[in-house]
């Protein structure tokens, strides 16, 4: 469904884990390169630690300020995994046992084996629905303007792959990346100067070091491919009167 105005999201990633260097976010990458081919603006990424009031205040704060916000970590059977309850309390609603939920689970492990803390997957915002889950049965839910989904990676894209059809469209973003054995300093008010000129198109500028000296890429966006091509030209051309050969990558 196309949308004129594009909408914008939120990643908040919770866990410990992330905090402490144990487990390096992948999630996050994921869901940006995810939603930059829906044309979903990610404007912004949180991380929170293991702790309700953390993360009901980082929820409050993306959902108010963001179209969507999704989240990913703290839906497991441990006793650390709070992010339902935190959820749960950011919207003022209480939780309990979903039945397909609760279904879905039994019904996959052994008599004996779904035992209290298993059970506590099952446990669901009221009003919320569920979101399915095809890697691990356990599923995410979707409350209001916010996606809860699972920290593991394989679990949380096989999440992702059951909203897509759910979420909105937009106009996906074009970028064209310029290369150049220049250091940016050198550039710079040239740069400034087509960024001046081509308002509608974001222009970036990324160092980088290799054996033959210093090097720029120099990134130019936007919803326009026309504008975009016109301001890396420019960008082509204002290198090449640094005496330099820019190539695109």
């Amino acid at each position: 469904m196309p949308d004129d105005a594009n909408k914008t999201a939120a990643v908040l990633v919770i866990g410990d884990e992330i905090l402490s260097g144990r487990t390096q976010d992948s999630n996050s990458h994921h869901i940006a390169r995810f939603l930059a081919v829906l044309g979903i603006d990610l404007k912004e990424i949180r991380v929170v630690a293991d702790s309700q009031a953390e993360i009901v205040a980082g929820l409050n704060a993306l959902r108010r300020r963001y179209d969507l916000v999704f989240t990913t970590g703290g839906i497991g059977p441990t006793h650390d995994d709070i992010t339902a309850d935190a959820v749960a309390k950011a919207f003022d609603v209480g939780i309990g046992y979903h039945p397909e939920a609760y279904a879905l689970l039994e019904a996959r492990y052994a008599p004996g084996e779904f035992n209290d803390m298993r059970k506590r997957m099952a446990r669901i915002p009221h009003g919320a629905a569920l979101i399915k889950n095809t890697a691990s049965v356990a599923p995410g839910f979707h409350i209001g303007n916010v996606y809860v989904m699972a920290g593991v990676p394989m679990v949380m894209r096989a999440m992702l792959e059951a909203i897509a059809p759910t979420l909105p469209r937009g106009t996906q973003m074009t970028a064209v990346t310029i290369s150049a054995a220049i250091g940016e300093g050198s550039i710079a008010i040239g740069l400034a100067a087509i960024q001046e000129a081509h308002g509608d198109v974001a222009i970036g500028s990324y160092p980088f070091y290799h054996d033959g000296g210093p090097g720029t890429q120099l990134v130019a966006r936007g919803r326009n491919p026309n504008t975009v091509e016109r301001a890396a030209q420019e960008i082509e051309a204002m290198l090449k009167t640094h005496g330099v050969t820019p190539q695109r990558v």
